[in-house]
């Protein structure tokens, strides 16, 4: 459950600069709701079988003009790059950018054609504070990663998943945790009763898809995981990367082509509940603290990757 590396690393934050651990070696307004032709395949699953699976945009922050560097940044960039490759997504890597070529980057990918693609999925590692986000030289608001993307923004991502990563503090608020006392068999014995089971992939028969006219709210479709919940710290280990990205890799590695997207997420979010916890030695006050991601789903169907 440590994620304490080497003697002289220890976990840090991302938030905005501020640095808890010491090394011991040194929006706009949404249009409303409009009808469009979408063509139905399942209707409790989205449609996976276009030619593509999509972009997938990541966005590592490692050097900021005014803020510390975060360091083991790079180990969660390729980590994320190659488990999105294995999953058959375009991946698309940006180093240090500025607020202005962020929104460039993401005002681009809005005007391409996404009609040949199964969904959208954006990555951004960066520090953080509240509702805004780091780039390298000054903040931008968070939800203006998905402003272009949702509504009649973007039309041919109407009715398909936009999923949205994000590793950075949003506060600076430490969770200390609370102790439960709990013995195997009575969590296997939960697990048996109440674990959710897991959904068979979709089997959709050729020539069973049909065309018709509906509104769907300007939102729909959007997911939003972030590393931790609101008002609290994200941590990061300089020779391991984060807790949240190893977490989402490990989880999308072994079971990103079988497991519906919300369970596989949810099983992130208990890895980094349970099996992480703070090493800082020399602090006690940030010392054994705890992370908790938070998922933000307006999801409408269910979320699956199988093989092309």
């Amino acid at each position: 459950m440590s994620v304490l590396g080497p003697l002289h690393e220890v976990d840090v934050v991302d938030n905005n600069g501020r640095i808890l651990a010491h090394d011991s070696s040194a929006a706009g307004g949404i249009s409303p709701s409009v009808v469009h032709g979408i063509e139905l395949v399942n209707d409790a699953h989205y449609d996976m079988r276009h030619e593509r699976r999509g972009v997938a945009a990541i966005f590592n922050h490692k050097n900021f003009l005014h803020l510390e560097k975060r360091r083991g940044t790079d180990l969660d960039c390729n980590n994320i790059r190659q488990t999105l490759s294995d999953l058959q997504f375009e991946v698309r890597v940006y180093d240090d950018l500025t607020r202005s070529e962020l929104i460039q980057v993401l005002d681009n990918l809005a005007e391409e054609d996404h009609k040949s693609r199964d969904c959208l999925l954006v990555v951004i590692m960066t520090h953080g504070e509240d509702d805004v986000l780091n780039a390298k030289d000054r903040t931008f608001r968070v939800d203006r990663l998905w402003e272009n993307f949702v509504g009649k923004a973007c039309p041919s991502l109407l009715g398909k998943p936009k999923l949205f990563f994000i590793q950075a503090c949003r506060g600076n608020n430490l969770d200390t945790g609370v102790r439960l006392n709990q013995s195997i068999s009575q969590a296997a014995r939960t697990v048996c009763s109440t674990g959710a089971r897991e959904l068979p992939q979709p089997n959709i028969q050729p020539g069973r898809s049909k065309s018709i006219q509906y509104a769907i709210p300007s939102m729909a479709d959007l997911l939003v995981m972030y590393s931790t919940y609101k008002g609290h710290y994200a941590w990061r280990n300089p020779n391991r990367g984060s807790w949240f990205i190893e977490a989402l890799c490990n989880e999308l590695r072994m079971h990103g082509n079988s497991k519906e997207l919300l369970q596989l997420l949810t099983a992130v979010s208990r890895k980094v509940a349970y099996e992480f916890e703070s090493q800082v030695s020399l602090d006690n006050v940030i010392n054994s603290t705890k992370q908790m991601p938070c998922i933000v789903s307006m999801l409408t169907k269910h979320v699956y990757f199988p093989r092309k």
